[in-house]
């Protein structure tokens, strides 16, 4: 009864800090209190519930700033916590790695903790939001050269492409942006240029911000030098 007693205090105390980050000058007196480290030393050790709380704690505060997250491992531990057994885990990781992943830093972070694997697992996961979680991150990484390179020796071309006609706008939106800059590298535009038929039913998209991004892609993939 204590243990458990313990754990609902820190839920509460974890809860607090959460609706706290979800607002700019809370993030950043979080920041401002150095209290980024504590939150991603707890994350590995603490229970289910208080894991997800830090991890929305965490895309929070890192909308504000990634440096200090950046400073202390967070991209290696949360690339840990892209197989957790809980899906709503695995879609708050990919999506806080892609929040992590807007600086040049976090890119290289990313490639270096290997994290592109992972990502490219959890583009065939049962949940929508893990899926799109995962496409994002890979669309955010992919934008440097090596970031490009580790995504297609990964397979990440194919997984991509697999889905582009997922059920979820979200994804079919970040898959596609992801290929678009997998096509920048020439191997990934010679894959692509296989696939055009396959990318071009997305003109008809239901979603407005997908057919964008499909005449963005298209125009990429059949760019010749």
């Amino acid at each position: 009864a204590e243990y458990m007693g313990s754990d609902v205090v820190r839920s509460f105390a974890h809860k607090a800090v959460s609706m706290l980050s979800e607002v700019p000058f809370g993030a950043e007196g979080i920041l401002q209190e150095g209290l980024i480290e504590t939150l991603v030393g707890k994350l590995e050790a603490e229970i289910d519930e208080i894991k997800l709380l830090i991890l929305d704690s965490l895309h929070f505060c890192m909308k504000v700033d990634t440096e200090c997250a950046l400073q202390c491992g967070t991209m290696e531990v949360l690339s840990g916590l892209l197989h957790h057994c809980n899906a709503d885990i695995r879609a708050g990781a990919a999506r806080d790695i892609m929040d992590l992943s807007v600086s040049l830093d976090g890119k290289n972070q990313a490639h270096d903790v290997g994290c592109m694997r992972r990502l490219v697992d959890l583009l065939s996961d049962d949940q929508a939001t893990v899926r799109s979680g995962a496409a994002a991150a890979i669309m955010s990484i992919v934008i440097t050269t090596h970031g490009k390179y580790q995504a297609i020796e990964n397979f990440a071309t194919d997984h991509l492409l697999n889905v582009i006609d997922d059920k979820d706008s979200a994804v079919r939106l970040y898959a596609v942006k992801a290929l678009t800059c997998l096509a920048e590298a020439p191997e990934g535009r010679k894959a692509l240029l296989k696939e055009l038929q396959k990318i071009e039913v997305l003109r008809n998209d239901s979603s407005l911000a997908v057919q964008s991004a499909v005449d963005v892609a298209i125009k990429v993939i059949t760019w010749k030098p």
